[in-house]
């Protein structure tokens, strides 16, 4: 799944911050991440964990102390770890969602989008729909708008 976690990623922090300097390519990168990572790894893993969010956090704080610009940017990578867990429903498999906490095994747990199989269908239509919504609402059609976008990361909404 792509869509979905792009669209709900965006439109939530576009939604709660209405930051403007926001750079939403590190938002993106991390709301991505913790599928490919632990996908690659066989199963949700530790970046389906809580635990690990809340690490990147601490380590994204501490890397950038008197670095306010580049935290800026890099604090959307653990926030989109966050909201990878809420907009996939981490927190369902207990075990993995608080690993270490309720133990070191993973026993083979599955990637939620696995789990959901067919339903990943609609997910990725409203993640398309809010896609498109964002792309409108920010005039992506807009070649200079793009171009900004790509090169620093803000959206024009």
């Amino acid at each position: 799944m792509l869509l979905w976690f792009v669209g709900t990623g965006v439109l939530s922090i576009w939604f709660v911050f209405r930051d403007p300097n926001f750079d939403y390519r590190f938002l993106i990168l991390g709301v991505l991440t913790p599928d490919v990572i632990d996908g690659l790894w066989g199963g949700a893993r530790g970046l389906h964990s809580v635990t690990v969010s809340v690490v990147a956090l601490i380590v994204v704080m501490l890397m950038t102390i008197g670095r306010r610009s580049l935290r800026k940017r890099l604090l959307g990578i653990p926030i989109g770890f966050f909201l990878h867990l809420v907009y996939d429903g981490a927190f369902a498999n207990t075990g993995v969602f608080w690993w270490p906490f309720t133990g070191l095994s993973f026993d083979g747990s599955r990637l939620p989008v696995v789990e959901r199989g067919w339903a990943n269908v609609f997910f990725e239509c409203v993640g398309f729909g809010l896609c498109a919504f964002m792309w409108r609402r920010s005039s992506m059609s807009d070649a200079r708008v793009r171009r900004e976008f790509f090169s620093s990361g803000r959206l024009s909404i």
